[in-house]
């Protein structure tokens, strides 16, 4: 495949998690849990036609089981902690603080053997903090101790990420196909978790219906895997830049929508914290270059 194909394909995926925070709103009142269950078996699934598609099941038989048990805990954990914290929080605003992941990347990437923090890795830091200090005070308008739960969790949200992007370095390359085994074991982990934890809640709207089949198909299903060929085969500097472009999409399709006010705080928290992530990026490209 062409490296500016694969590219684009990997493209696709930021443009679908900009989506995941409208999907989520919509898919209320599904709790969280319940929510990673059907939406992992929904994006298994379409994994399942995946490998059948590219006959790259034999190749599953090779993946380590650590490797499996990494994925799956990375999926599942971040997705139970972004769900659970736009049930307890604004949308926007907890969609923002766990769109620091990308920051995060580029920050704990710098601590790695080899790598190091630059100026504008910190500058880039402290944009992005205080773009999440803006909206844990609110502005204004002062502090809102009722969304604080759902703020620490969105921000355990972007560590999660962060953290399993950054850690997967360590594990190698492995085929597309084991994606669609992350899904359904994330599924599979999620649903008694549900059952003992949850009480179970269906979508009462077909637009409800739509958004968390939605979630499963795209934000939580196809993006794993055409990102997976993106930063596989395609440019990863570029993949890496383009997805700071995320949390300000996100935020612009909720104000779009009419489900988030267009606030001169929450646009100015979203300006800082893509901002923020970009200054970071193009330092770690001038560190790339400099090598």
């Amino acid at each position: 495949m062409p490296r500016p194909r694969a590219t684009a394909i990997g493209f696709s995926a930021v443009l679908l998690w900009a989506l995941l925070a409208l999907f989520t709103v919509g898919s209320a009142p599904v709790p969280p849990l319940q929510l990673n269950a059907i939406c992992f078996a929904i994006g298994g699934a379409i994994g399942i036609v995946w490998v059948i598609a590219t006959g790259e099941a034999r190749l599953l038989r090779a993946v380590p089981l650590r490797v499996y048990a990494f994925g799956t805990v990375g999926l599942f954990g971040y997705h139970a902690l972004y769900f659970s914290a736009l049930r307890l929080a604004p949308a926007a605003e907890a969609g923002l603080i766990a769109y620091l992941w990308p920051l995060l990347i580029v920050l704990l990437s710098g601590l790695l053997p080899g790598e190091r923090l630059r100026a504008g890795h910190v500058l880039g830091a402290l944009l992005g903090f205080t773009g999440a200090a803006l909206i844990v005070a609110r502005g204004a308008t002062g502090f809102d101790g009722a969304a604080l739960p759902g703020y620490g969790l969105a921000a355990l949200c972007a560590l999660t990420w962060s953290s399993y992007s950054v850690l997967s370095r360590r594990l190698g390359s492995v085929p597309t196909a084991s994606v669609a085994v992350f899904c359904l074991a994330s599924a599979a982990l999620s649903l008694p978790l549900h059952l003992a934890l949850e009480q179970t809640a269906w979508p009462t709207t077909p637009l409800a219906w739509a958004s968390m089949v939605a979630l499963g198909l795209g934000p939580v299903g196809l993006a794993f895997y055409v990102w997976d060929i993106g930063v596989k085969r395609g440019d990863i500097q570029v993949l890496g830049t383009a997805s700071y472009a995320a949390p300000l999409l996100s935020t612009l399709i909720l104000v779009g929508v009419g489900i988030a006010a267009p606030t001169p705080m929450l646009l100015a928290a979203a300006v800082l914290i893509t901002g923020g992530a970009a200054l970071a990026a193009r330092a770690s490209a001038g560190a790339r270059s400099q090598a």
